[in-house]
């Protein structure tokens, strides 16, 4: 009776190893890569041909290797990074599986050049597409050079499933570009077809974003360093302004190892949480150093996927450390002015260099101390836009950085009658159109959009109500009645705690009657039913476009329609005190919905259409 189980041949074995580990040519060159890192290379040369078809080579200066070792390296399971099950719990090289070799020979013709530094010759290692292996001798300098010729060739199929030239190259120079980005302390070259594409000499990591991206890319980030003895956060998050449409450009390495992580993306989006409107994406580059043991990167052949030991812990740490980084910078961009006289048109000048905890900068501001002194009183701010009660302000989470925003007011005392005025020393302030606030500031010019300015502190607000649930509402002296449609009034119902934390006190009668007994202290009274029911529509446009939480929702709604309007007169003490609630809320350079809420106009801008340049 013949058996109809056997035990595969080692040829065939091997080209199943390879579709997991090697299904593109850019799989190949992370692989090769990643050994040359491990061996200890300062120069690392990365040759291509016909996007990796037919030839990928990886050329080091590393420890090299002796024969016995060259030989041993392209079997199955070959590694000199582990050797016990132990090890598997703290790797701490990229590769450890000692697959990669024998599966990357296994589907094209191999051959591996090597020489230690005590070796008079080194050894050549070849192997053909029908699994012989060849050793022989030579002379070369020391360190390891892996070609990989005609790949796919004797498994037609998966050759057939690769895609363009141009899309192999590209995720071929993108595997390139991440090794270089995480080891800025290596020499990397790139040829393709014997055209040197790209050098990048041993570096800083800042100039090796600038080699990798863009010379002025440091000006458009904002760098992120937080040291601890259990884990560790270094790296490189986007202004505000730089938000864009694509998740292409997210760099998260664990250890110095590119990995693919949706707790890290969501940690950092969440830090953004009221900049991002839905389909942006902040372009990052980060560094997380953490114990190894708390790590498992043995989750898939490719070692792109990786699980931690206490998901939640890493989560809370990363989005703590980028919230605390947005809330450290002045994010407010600039604009100039381009054109003739006749014709001009606004630019913005984004790549501006700002120093850290710099908020020098401001309107109404001599200088920052480390204790906030508001420009007016809790009364004043109270009785013009309302304010949480004190049980809310100490529910409310407490900042982690000193707030950047602290500004001591000069009292000056009048030579006549000897009264004091705070304001008579502070820069213009005016409304244009009723929809700008123009002050002067260090720089030159700033333009606040009223509207989008009032929305992001309402937004904060709301936010600070729903965690603190402690309702705080003004009483209305008539109630007034409603009849809503029947979605309306279901939708009310459902929003009830939320609408009452917020500071509406509504009762629900029959026929989808309600009444409006109390509102918030923000609302102006005359137009508190048409609020809430521009707060309901605009909810459930954003529940059917966006699909944002309830509360965040809500609080966006709730900003939306309570914020003053284009139009609405302000006064100057109301544009003073509408400016200093702005600069004392967490975000206060865009608005809920990610629009821009400040810019700044240099007064070099001013002298040059003036001709005083």
């Amino acid at each position: 009776m013949n058996n109809k189980i056997k035990i595969l041949p080692e040829n065939v074995a091997n080209k199943i190893a390879a579709g997991e580990v090697v299904n593109r040519p850019e799989s190949v060159v992370k692989e090769l890569l990643e050994n040359s890192i491990d061996a200890g290379a300062n120069k690392i040369d990365v040759i291509i041909k016909n996007a990796g078809k037919s030839l990928i080579q990886v050329v080091d200066d590393g420890i090299g290797m002796s024969e016995e070792d060259a030989v041993l390296c392209v079997q199955r399971h070959a590694t000199s990074k582990i050797s016990t099950i132990e090890d598997l719990e703290a790797i701490s090289t990229f590769g450890f599986r000692g697959e990669a070799l024998a599966s990357i020979a296994a589907v094209s013709q191999f051959e591996l050049k090597t020489k230690r530094e005590e070796d008079e010759l080194g050894t050549i290692i070849k192997i053909e597409g029908d699994g012989n292996l060849l050793v022989e001798k030579g002379s070369f300098p020391r360190g390891t050079s892996v070609s990989v010729k005609n790949l796919f060739f004797n498994v037609p199929a998966r050759r057939n499933f690769l895609k363009s030239n141009a899309t192999e190259l590209k995720h071929i120079i993108d595997a390139f570009k991440r090794s270089a980005l995480s080891h800025p302390e290596i020499s990397f070259k790139f040829y393709n077809e014997d055209d040197l594409i790209f050098d990048f000499p041993a570096c800083s990591i800042h100039e090796r974003m600038k080699a990798i991206f863009a010379e002025n890319i440091i000006d458009a980030l904002l760098e992120v360093k937080e040291l601890t003895d259990y884990i560790s956060l270094t790296g490189f998050v986007t202004k505000p302004a730089y938000l864009q449409k694509s998740k292409g450009e997210q760099y998260f390495f664990l250890n110095k190892r590119y990995v693919t992580n949706k707790i890290i993306n969501h940690a950092v989006y969440s830090a953004y949480e009221n900049i991002l409107e839905k389909g942006d994406y902040p372009f990052f580059v980060l560094f997380m150093t953490i114990d190894p043991h708390k790590v498992d990167v043995n989750v898939h052949p490719s070692k792109l996927e990786v699980k931690f030991d206490d998901e939640r812990e890493i989560y809370a740490f990363v989005h703590a450390v980028i919230k605390k980084t947005l809330g450290s910078y002045d994010l407010v961009p600039n604009v100039s002015l381009e054109g003739n006289t006749t014709d001009v048109t606004m630019k913005f000048q984004n790549f501006k260099s700002i120093e850290k905890e710099d908020f020098s900068d401001r309107p109404f501001s001599k200088q920052f101390e480390s204790k906030r002194t508001p420009i007016f009183s809790e009364d004043d701010i109270e009785r013009l836009f309302g304010n949480l009660n004190k049980d809310i302000k100490a529910a409310a989470s407490p900042s982690e950085v000193p707030h950047p925003f602290e500004s001591k007011q000069i009292e000056i005392t009048h030579q006549f009658d000897g009264t004091t005025n705070s304001e008579a020393d502070s820069p213009f302030i005016v409304m244009l159109h009723n929809k700008y606030i123009l002050s002067q500031i260090k720089s030159g010019l700033m333009i606040i959009d009223a509207h989008v300015a009032h929305e992001r502190i309402l937004y904060e607000q709301a936010l600070q109500s729903f965690d603190a649930n402690i309702p705080f509402s003004q009483q209305l002296l008539f109630p007034q009645s409603i009849q809503l449609d029947p979605a309306d009034y279901q939708l009310a119902k459902d929003l009830e705690p939320y609408l009452t934390n917020l500071g509406f006190v509504i009762k629900f009668k029959a026929k989808n009657v309600i009444d409006v007994i109390g509102i918030p202290s923000d609302i102006k009274a005359q137009h508190e039913i048409d609020i809430l029911l521009d707060i309901l529509h605009e909810f459930r446009k954003n529940q059917q476009e966006k699909r944002l939480d309830i509360k965040d929702n809500l609080a966006k709604s709730y900003s939306c329609k309570a914020a003053i309007k284009a139009g609405d007169k302000l006064n100057e003490r109301e544009m003073r005190i509408l400016v200093d609630k702005l600069f004392a809320t967490s975000m206060p350079y865009v608005c809920p919905h990610g629009r821009p809420i400040i810019i700044k106009i240099p007064i070099e801008e001013f002298d040059k259409r003036f001709g005083r340049t």
